[in-house]
């Protein structure tokens, strides 16, 4: 679907369903909160204000200059706390949801889509950790350099998936090394 720009209005970054173009965080290039508002975007930190213009890492620029820090490191604060928004939400759903079903059909899908609920918060919860990683990393001056060769990443890999720790050689070599071990 394409907006009144030509712009692809839905997008998709790590799993997490974005509308016009805010790579499911809101306030970095679009709606807030990934809903489309009627707004130009505009945001109170400024990266998305449809007025200025737009900051974009580019190629041309030196890798990891402070700049570029800047913006990934707000880019993962958002991020986390739209995790630890979600988070908040569903355990206020779930202590609301408390009641007991007289059906046992109503008592036992309510059961799975709690289980169903605690396991998204788990892979959040660890991902909330590997946020708080990339963000140590930012300020210890490793971020954006593969753990394995101690090559740069790549800024459309990093804007892709800003917790990555491996360049996309390495990423493969690893998925490789796991399919031939998990295969014996």
């Amino acid at each position: 679907m394409k907006n009144k720009k030509g712009i692809n209005a839905v997008k998709a970054v790590n799993g997490i369903k974005a509308v016009n173009g805010t790579h499911g965080h809101k306030g970095l290039n679009g709606g807030h909160n990934g809903h489309s508002n009627g707004s130009n975007g505009s945001h109170a930190n400024g990266i998305g204000n449809g007025k200025d213009k737009i900051y974009r890492p580019t190629e041309k620029e030196p890798f990891m200059n402070e700049r570029q820090k800047d913006y990934f490191r707000q880019k993962l604060t958002i991020w986390r706390e739209d995790i630890l928004k979600e988070a908040k939400d569903t355990l206020q759903h779930l202590q609301d949801e408390n009641q007991n079903h007289p059906d046992l059909a109503d008592r036992a899908s309510s059961e799975t889509d709690r289980a169903i609920e605690l396991r998204a918060r788990d892979r959040q919860r660890k991902l909330i950790s590997k946020i708080d990683a990339a963000l140590h990393r930012i300020d210890d001056g490793t971020y954006g350099f593969c753990e394995e060769t101690g090559e740069p990443i790549g800024l459309k890999r990093l804007e892709a998936r800003p917790i990555a720790t491996l360049s996309v050689e390495a990423q493969e070599r690893h998925e490789r090394r796991e399919r031939i071990y998990r295969d014996d």
